[in-house]
């Protein structure tokens, strides 16, 4: 049986309390979001400050290179779309 996950743009999220991350472990590279901060929204709590890393998921990349882009995002939406834009640019590097 095969677990449910929230997507966005055809790929999973998976939330451990404060960190996010974005993409499958199957592919060379996910991205990881850490909300550092949240701020009220009518009775909700949504993210606010988030850094963001892509990493590679290959054990052997020597740790120097584990790591290729690192950014912070105000917001949920724009740290989303740029985690987007990191791996689809991936993608088409491997095509």
């Amino acid at each position: 049986m095969s677990e449910a996950f929230f997507t966005y743009k055809n790929r999973p999220l998976v939330r451990n309390k404060n960190v996010v991350y974005y993409g499958r472990m199957s592919d060379p590279y996910v991205v990881m979001m850490q909300i550092h901060s949240t701020k009220k929204d009518g009775e909700m709590e949504v993210a606010e400050k988030i850094s963001m890393q892509m990493m590679s998921t290959d054990p052997t990349v020597p740790l120097e290179k584990l790591v290729p882009r690192k950014s912070e995002k105000e917001g949920w939406l724009e740290a989303l779309e740029l985690a987007c834009s990191w791996l689809d640019r991936m993608d088409e590097h491997r095509l």
